[in-house]
């Protein structure tokens, strides 16, 4: 099966993330952290599953829209939703860090990685074409001068019936 991301320094740094994510997790399950509340135990395990499962959606949000006919709007769709779960994978870390996560240095590891996939995605999303899309009926996701609103331009195509007559009115 050809996975051309998969050669990707973009997304080779996001495997590295989610390998490094679950090492955290290993030990954090295996360390003793401090907690006084029932409530703050619940916060680290909800820390630690939300590090898990933002680890696995940014490898895989890269996947998703990694062909350049992706349009521009379902690509920065999936670009917002890999900058969420690089925020709150950071989130992560600053909660376990909080609560007495002992082996700082895999926290920074893992901080450092993350800079460097910032600077990576940036580099990427500017490689989008803004002028290869469908119109984003909500707004979010348009190029620069297209609006939610406007007409769709392949609707200023007529078909009378027969492929070969074209009403251009």
């Amino acid at each position: 099966m050809n996975r051309p991301w998969e050669n990707s320094p973009i997304f080779q740094k996001a495997e590295s993330i989610r390998k490094l994510a679950d090492s955290i997790v290993e030990i954090a399950m295996e360390s003793e952290m401090f907690f006084e509340t029932e409530e703050d135990g619940k916060m680290i395990d909800n820390s630690i599953n939300y590090l898990v499962d933002n680890s696995l959606i940014i490898p895989a949000n890269i996947a998703e829209v990694w062909d350049e006919e992706t349009p521009y709007d379902l690509k920065m769709e999936n670009a917002t939703s890999i900058r969420m779960a690089a925020r709150e994978i950071l989130s992560s870390l600053m909660i376990l860090e909080d609560f007495g996560f002992k082996d700082i240095e895999y926290l920074n590891v893992l901080r450092e990685e993350m800079e460097e996939f910032r600077v990576l995605f940036a580099e990427w999303v500017k490689t989008f074409d803004p002028w290869n899309y469908i119109i984003d009926r909500w707004g979010l996701f348009n190029p620069p001068g297209v609006n939610y609103d406007d007409p769709n331009p392949d609707d200023d195509i007529h078909f009378n019936g027969d492929e070969d007559d074209i009403d251009e009115d």
